[in-house]
């Protein structure tokens, strides 16, 4: 039998199947999945993968059309030159949006490519005040920034802890900086003393000459800006220095892998911390059920930020459906109009793209576990 030339065509599209009416939305993610703090980028992945998951089950609609999300996840390696390469391969990759990046010190120079390309990007973490301030129209974050976390941390550290006198340290990246900033106006604004500040690297491990500097101006509390992976080895020569004082930072040291990086370094009660973000009791279930959920996706359980990643991509999602388009210029303006009920609570932006209400949760530590002591606003 002879198939004559148009039945080709017929034969091809009834072997694509319900596929030639399916519209790919390439979605990008990226975070450092090397380096010291890859167990947070991988977390951040992980809370993106379970985000897509969700909605190719569910089956989403954009324009008349049925999606399938697919995620393009990078490594930066917590590097802003490695940032910028990744963020030029997911422009050219034509993704529609970028869930990311993790640290402030990549997401701002990414945040320029982004912007130059007309893509929207949502950090789930990063919190450092110049992402937003910078006036890119596609630029948001689900987290509180830094002004609003160093705020928290000082007021807690005069009026809960009565601390007199501080020495602050910082690793000198865009997010250690600017914690350490923040903070530092805040404790100055409650009457707090600062007796030393000091510098160091996010790739340090010998602490010995800023610690001992810092001994002999007798703090009764040492702020670090930076991340746990810096931080608890920081903790366990502070205790062999006989620097015995409380240990304060941001979301960066707030992780469940500090007490494992400081080793006996770390007492009962000796660290607080401030995560960016927060649940209050209304939605505790919800967060409850999300990270039973993740662990039984991925064996483990959440490290910091895999909620937050998870709502960043569907509150992109939920922009797109609204829009019924999934092209960047057309669903942005509904992204920026976003009241999405998310795992981590109402998601609504600023004229900036920064949180309408930023929740912060103080945390300490005690018998190596990681304890809440309050969700602030």
């Amino acid at each position: 039998m002879r198939i004559r030339p148009y039945s080709l065509s017929l034969l091809a599209l009834l072997a694509t199947g319900a596929s030639a009416e399916e519209q790919i939305v390439k979605i990008g993610h990226v975070g450092p999945l090397s380096g010291p703090i890859a167990h947070l980028g991988k977390d951040n992945e992980n809370g993106a993968r379970m985000a897509i998951d969700v909605l190719n089950a569910k089956g989403v609609t954009i324009g008349g059309k049925k999606v399938k999300f697919q995620l393009f996840a990078e490594d930066d390696g917590a590097n802003p030159q490695q940032a910028t390469a990744v963020a030029q391969k997911l422009a050219d990759a034509k993704v529609v949006g970028v869930i990311g990046h993790l640290n402030s010190g990549t997401t701002i120079p990414a945040s320029k490519i982004y912007n130059d390309h007309g893509i929207p990007q949502i950090s789930p973490s990063s919190t450092n005040p110049k992402y937003t301030q910078q006036g890119y129209k596609g630029a948001f974050r689900v987290v509180a920034n830094d002004a609003q976390l160093g705020g928290a941390l000082g007021r807690y550290a005069a009026n809960s802890l009565k601390v007199k006198n501080i020495a602050i340290i910082d690793d000198r990246t865009a997010y250690g900086q600017g914690v350490a900033d923040e903070f530092a106006k805040a404790a100055k604004a409650a009457g707090i003393r600062i007796v030393g500040r000091q510098y160091t690297n996010d790739k340090a491990t010998d602490f010995n000459a800023i610690l001992t500097a810092i001994k002999g101006k007798s703090p009764d509390l040492v702020f670090f800006g930076g991340m746990d992976a810096v931080g608890g080895p920081m903790l366990r020569q502070m205790k062999q220095l006989g620097v015995n004082v409380k240990f304060m930072g941001g979301d960066g040291i707030c992780t469940e892998q500090l007490p494992a990086l400081a080793g006996t370094g770390m007492g009962d009660d000796q660290v607080v911390c401030a995560e960016a973000g927060g649940v209050e009791e209304n939605q505790r279930k919800t967060m409850e059920n999300f990270r039973a959920d993740y662990r039984k996706k991925f064996g483990i359980d959440v490290k910091l930020y895999a909620p937050y990643v998870y709502d960043a991509v569907m509150v992109m999602a939920d922009a797109m459906q609204r829009a019924n388009s999934a092209e960047p210029a057309k669903y942005l303006p509904e992204l920026a109009k976003s009241r999405y009920q998310g795992v981590t609570g109402l998601i609504e932006f600023d004229a900036r793209g920064d949180m309408k209400t930023g929740t912060l949760t103080l945390y300490t530590f005690r018998g190596g576990k990681r304890a809440q002591i309050a969700v602030v606003h």
